[in-house]
């Protein structure tokens, strides 16, 4: 299936019924009076999170989409029926905002999560509302009145705890497969990532945490070089930041350094809140170098990176549980912060 993680669509509520006017023609009842019914209200328009599905392809082809019209009022004071309500199935993790203004509207994280977005309109009246001692025989009913109609943009975030950042080839993929039951696609040219792959993480029985796995970045990405910044969205809910190094490229032209302080200023260009969050460095394929710890003290003097730092191998392994079992304890005591933070507040 394609991914898809954005869509502009067009929603239309139904309208409501219109009322009518009608007079009661039975036997021994020359003089019924008016019985004319209200129109039903029209559908409303909803959207609800579904942990089933992890794409917007269903709203990149099919852009247009209406709720069910009320039916209008009948005879014998008849009321016509509501107009079905449409139901929109969205991913966990979709935002969803006025096309135009760029307001939110609604943000779906939690599976079951429902927001109305368009309401149907009201049913028109029917002439029995306008009956009165001096109107015994009232023509007049309304309109039903129209729905309400928008044009919404649709914005993916994929829900992780962690999220990988690097350079095409900085073994992302390798890592989501070595520590999780994630299968990317991994192959020895740039951009094998052509979109988010996520990873859970089992540390121990009842404790694991979810990682996403993004297209690497390169320099010059804010003005739509590789592929851009357009997957970097997916990283805003995360906890955690781990930036991927090779720090053993086949290119001996290739400063590692170099690249590394270019993901950290496409980071920073795209997103500051973004750039602020808490981050790790982490240097993969050391089991292409002689003296690990010689080439690694190098690098972090070069760099001037005083947070944490790990070293390791995602394809042997080598490093890879010590920095799950980290991870896990960072992530459970930033959610023990929060939650107290709730409480005091």
């Amino acid at each position: 299936m394609k991914f898809i993680d954005e869509a502009t669509i067009k929603i239309y509520a139904g309208d409501g019924g219109n009322g009518v006017a009608t007079f009661r023609r039975e036997k021994y009842e020359p003089m019924g009076g008016p019985s004319g019914g209200d129109g039903g209200r029209g559908g409303s328009v909803f959207f609800e999170a579904d942990q089933n599905l992890n794409t917007l392809v269903d709203y990149r082809y099919t852009r247009t989409l209406k709720a069910q019209r009320g039916e209008n009022g009948r005879s014998a004071e008849c009321y016509g029926a509501k107009g079905d309500d449409l139901i929109l199935k969205v991913p966990v993790g979709t935002v969803i905002s006025d096309k135009a203004t760029g307001e939110s509207y609604a943000d779906l994280s939690q599976h079951g999560d429902r927001a109305l977005l368009a309401k149907g309109g009201k049913g028109g009246l029917g002439n029995i509302h306008f009956k009165s001692s001096i109107n015994r025989a009232p023509r007049q009913c309304t309109k039903g009145e129209p729905g309400e109609e928008f044009e919404l943009y649709l914005e993916l975030k994929v829900l992780a705890d962690v999220g990988l950042l690097g350079m095409p080839n900085a073994g992302k993929s390798t890592f989501i497969r070595s520590v999780s039951a994630a299968k990317p696609k991994v192959a020895d040219y740039p951009f094998t990532t052509l979109h988010p792959n996520l990873g859970v993480v089992r540390v121990g029985e009842n404790q694991s945490f979810v990682i996403a796995d993004i297209p690497g970045l390169i320099e010059g990405a804010s003005e739509g070089a590789g592929l851009g910044h357009q997957f970097l969205r997916h990283l805003a809910r995360t906890t955690l930041l781990l930036h991927l190094v090779d720090i053993a490229p086949f290119d001996p032209a290739i400063n590692p350094v170099d690249e590394a302080r270019a993901i950290v200023n496409e980071l920073k260009k795209y997103d500051e809140l973004l750039y602020q969050k808490p981050r790790w460095l982490i240097l993969n394929k050391i089991d292409m170098l002689e003296d690990v710890a010689e080439k690694v003290k190098t690098f972090i003097k070069s760099f001037g990176w005083t947070g944490p730092v790990y070293s390791i191998s995602a394809i042997k392994g080598v490093g890879c549980k010590e920095l799950t079992y980290d991870i896990m304890t960072f992530i459970e005591k930033n959610k023990k912060n929060q939650n107290e933070i709730v409480i005091n507040e």
